[in-house]
């Protein structure tokens, strides 16, 4: 297995040799390489099984640096960086020909982000290259919110696991690209539209699944754990003793049945809280001795739109 530690120093020596490396960011951890590096990019593929059409973020520490790799950055762009730079923020800029196309996917614009976990952002400091960290899961399965998650799925694969703790907001970062005048979100996620909508008025969302995919995190079936996964209101869910089944609720337990085989997001009714316990309690169902899982659609507001949207791919059945 992977060692698990919080030497910066032995993560970044890695990373300069162009091999991988488990990261913690405040959105879920990541399977990280030299974006700049075409070899260490085919290896984030091949190591998460991913499909070479769904294109990865690369991840820096400044604004200077994102410039190295964009070759355009509109001003509602600028404003969003402004307002949420370092954050759980994605754009979709037009790239410059030093990111290699497998990063984008053939695609003429790159995801960039500046993380806000501050282990990372030394980490990005010493590094004069970006990194392309998509999830750091076995493609498709639940994103890992946890050093030892990563390690449970892909430690036998990575030399090292950069280990900052329980990520803070646990879901994946909200990708916001741009047409013209209009600004678009590809992917919902850690921040709410509300607060983008405060900056730049209007957005217009295209959050759908697709098999050509504009952006990371479009694919129709994603995030799923191994047993089958369906979506109800939480008036249509039975309070009763069932065999094999497990629940994932918003704010309250059933009374009939063990709690042993229930998790709820967040009896506060937060749902930043319940976007922080997501993939976790997903995970911690999918461990038990379920051949199924019910989860109750959340609120369709803030956060509880990504939560939503997360738990609709993870439902889908290829």
């Amino acid at each position: 297995m992977a060692e698990i530690g919080q030497d910066i120093r032995i993560a970044r020596s890695f990373l300069v040799r162009g091999e991988l490396v488990g990261i913690p960011t405040e959105t879920v951890y990541g399977l990280a390489g030299n974006a700049l590096n075409e070899k260490a990019v085919l290896s984030i593929f091949e190591t998460k099984n991913r499909p070479a059409f769904d294109p990865l973020i690369i991840h820096t520490d400044s604004v200077e640096k994102v410039l190295n790799f964009v070759a355009e950055f509109p001003e509602p762009a600028q404003k969003l960086a402004a307002a949420f730079w370092p954050g759980p923020l994605t754009l979709l800029l037009p790239k410059k020909q030093n990111v290699p196309d497998l990063v984008t996917s053939g695609l003429d614009n790159v995801a960039v982000r500046i993380p806000r976990h501050p282990v990372l952002l030394e980490l990005l400091s010493q590094l004069d290259f970006p990194l392309a960290a998509p999830s750091a899961n076995p493609f498709g399965y639940i994103s890992p919110t946890t050093a030892t998650h990563v390690d449970a799925q892909l430690g036998n694969r990575i030399p090292y696991i950069l280990d900052g703790g329980e990520c803070e907001v646990g879901i994946e970062s909200t990708i916001v690209g741009f047409d013209g005048g209009e600004v678009i979100v590809y992917r919902l996620g850690g921040l709410a539209i509300q607060d983008i909508e405060e900056i730049v008025g209007e957005v217009k969302v295209t959050a759908t699944s697709s098999s050509n995919p504009k952006a990371p995190g479009m694919l129709k079936s994603h995030y799923a754990p191994r047993v089958p996964l369906q979506m109800l209101e939480k008036s249509d869910i039975q309070d009763v003793n069932a065999d094999a089944l497990g629940y994932l609720l918003f704010d309250s337990y059933l009374k009939n049945v063990d709690r042993k085989y229930q998790r709820v997001l967040s009896e506060k009714g937060d749902l930043r809280e319940a976007a922080h316990n997501l993939f976790a309690y997903l995970r911690e169902l999918d461990a038990l001795p379920v051949n199924s899982i019910i989860a109750e659609w959340v609120p369709m507001q803030g956060l509880g739109l990504a939560i939503n949207d997360r738990l609709k791919r993870a439902s889908v059945q290829e």
